[in-house]
């Protein structure tokens, strides 16, 4: 080695996504988003969710029967407000997410869905995942609907590598971060 050659290089090459880029995501795919930025784009689409809802209720009557009797409302025009509600859902995740990958709420939140075997925009499967996530919320009104959404929203706090969240195992997707 002469005085003007540069000393050899010291240990393995670093990746460039040391801890959010786990075994087994294909080559030049993004980080996995973070729980918190996940957090922020579901919380957004609850905000559009809370929207449709709304309006769900007061085409409905049951917005107009729960102020005129609020202690006895009535029931079938909120389940028919929830039916109506999930299923608008569905369609707006579905078409979002087999579009581009993205709800609004990603968009803001800067972070995609991703089909995990090769990091592409999820299609079909976008469909599939939306239907996993919003549909049981058409139970919403006998409390079933929102315990499989805690469950579910919670699952990829414990799930490794990939982080996924039941909707996502389902769809074999990943939610990435947008480029």
């Amino acid at each position: 080695m002469s005085a003007h050659q540069p000393p050899p290089p010291f240990g393995q090459p670093h990746s460039p996504y040391p801890m959010s880029k786990p075994t087994g995501i294909p080559e030049g795919m993004a980080p996995l988003a973070t729980a918190g930025q996940r957090f922020l784009a579901r919380l957004l689409d609850t905000l559009i969710l809370g929207v449709i809802w709304t309006l769900a209720l007061a085409s409905t009557g049951a917005l107009q029967s729960a102020m005129d009797d609020p202690d006895s409302p009535d029931i079938g025009k909120s389940i028919l407000s929830a039916i109506v509600t999930f299923i608008v859902y569905f369609v707006y995740e579905g078409a979002m997410l087999a579009r581009d990958g993205q709800t609004l709420g990603k968009k803001a939140a800067g972070i995609r869905v991703a089909m995990l075997a090769d990091g592409d925009v999820p299609r079909g499967r976008g469909w599939t995942r939306a239907a996993v996530y919003a549909l049981p919320g058409v139970a919403q009104p006998i409390g079933v609907g929102m315990l499989f959404w805690l469950l579910n929203s919670l699952w990829q706090s414990w799930d490794k590598p990939f982080r996924q969240c039941l909707h996502d195992k389902v769809a074999k997707t990943v939610v990435v971060e947008a480029r």
